[in-house]
């Protein structure tokens, strides 16, 4: 999920069109006499809008009657706007989301459940058909699985020195800022919590529960959450960080510059690396102070619905189904770097780092609450990385993200 990696909000007057067919009205509807059926697809972009355009297309090659329409919306617009569109009649037949957004969309009545859910979570990794399930029904259909894990830079850091603790990657870097003093040993972004979530798994504590599903009793100021932090908050001067402003973009341009020899991050780095010319691989997460597996990071599904405003559901469904066949699957991987969401063989030599991880993973909380936890938790994560009293700071957030 390049959540968090969050897509910037983009107002409806802003939205791009690109349309598959042709004989649309200005707002991306079709008008009523057709000789086709259009389905009309909300999705990104980076790769994921080339992959629906070509599944379109091969779609309509084995449903003439059917073409596929894909339109830019960027996330989180694409449920709000949902909500405006929907009235309007202009709604598309099929959105994209995170799965950890589905309490929203469900308790909006934004989307359909999954047509033949028994069929779709035995083709479907089991992680991917339980993310996608809410109070026992399943919604959408799985396209994609994800986790993040440790990308390291090989001519910084022999393969034989990653580390498989965050101690020894403590120590490890000590040796480094001293003969680097240009260079950082390890980076990723500390402030969104889609990350810095491991920091609080210490002794199997899991946000909102291990099921996920307590809302009301988030476990963020446990005392096995409070110690996590603790170590979170001492990886400022340990890393030689200080006060760099480490979000996303700029720790992508630090390791695809050559200027970070380790960084947390996922498989849809593995295009943009590559491409940088960066020799790296991709190892589990180092485990956390006292445990001795990797650390437990969130684990995603993309997940594409059928909305409630669709005017052709079934055909839309079928689409969908299309998507999870082996072909698209591995064109999905080709075009993206997304992990599949079924069990198929695709080609990368970093896959095998991911697949570990993900066996350490928990998935995302698809609770309305988790709306909350992103809103609140950046300033708890940013004022415990400057110093503030880490307990009252847990205190706090979790109080605040109840829901």
């Amino acid at each position: 999920m390049k959540t968090i990696r969050r897509i910037a909000l983009f107002t409806v007057p802003l939205i791009a069109l690109f349309l598959s067919g042709c004989g649309k009205n200005k707002d991306g509807s079709v008008p009523a006499k057709q000789d086709k059926i259009h389905i009309r697809v909300w999705e990104t972009d980076g790769g994921i809008d080339e992959f629906i355009k070509q599944a379109g297309k091969e779609f309509s090659k084995l449903r003439p009657d059917v073409a596929v329409d894909y339109i830019y919306v960027g996330l989180p617009a694409m449920v709000e706007t949902l909500e405006i569109d929907a009235p309007a009649g202009v709604a598309p037949d099929i959105i994209t989301s995170p799965h950890d957004t589905l309490g929203i969309i469900v308790s909006k009545k934004l989307v359909l459940p999954t047509r033949n859910p028994g069929d779709i979570s035995r083709k479907v990794l089991g992680a991917c058909s339980k993310a996608l399930t809410y109070n026992g029904t399943m919604y959408g259909y799985p396209v994609s699985a994800e986790t993040y894990a440790l990308f390291y830079n090989k001519k910084l850091i022999k393969e034989q020195d990653v580390p498989k603790t965050w101690d020894a990657l403590v120590g490890w870097s000590g040796e480094f800022i001293a003969n680097n003093p240009r260079r950082y040993p390890f980076v990723m972004d500390f402030m969104n919590m889609y990350y810095s979530v491991i920091f609080t798994t210490m002794n199997g504590n899991r946000l909102y529960g291990e099921s996920g599903s307590e809302g009301q009793n988030p476990h963020m100021g446990t005392k096995d959450a409070i110690r996590g932090m603790e170590f979170f908050q001492s990886l400022r001067e340990k890393l030689g960080i200080g006060s760099t402003e480490l979000n996303t973009a700029t720790c992508d341009g630090l390791f695809s510059s050559g200027n970070a020899a380790m960084y947390v991050t996922g498989l849809w780095n593995v295009k943009p690396f590559e491409k940088a010319g960066i020799d790296f691989g991709v190892a589990a997460l180092p485990s956390l102070p006292g445990e001795n597996k990797p650390a437990a990071s969130f684990s995603g599904t993309r997940g594409m619905f059928v909305t409630a405003a669709s005017k052709h559901p079934d055909v839309a469904a079928d689409f969908l189904e299309f998507l999870l066949t082996p072909e698209m699957q591995q064109l999905r991987f080709s075009l993206t770097g997304a992990m599949p969401s079924i069990d198929t063989a695709v080609s990368s030599k970093y896959m095998a780092g991911f697949t570990k991880q993900l066996g350490y993973a928990f998935p995302m909380p698809s609770i309305p609450a988790m709306g909350n936890m992103w809103s609140e938790s950046s300033e708890a994560l940013r004022n415990i990385w400057n110093g503030a009293d880490v307990a009252e700071e847990m205190r706090l957030l979790n109080e605040k993200i109840k829901g």
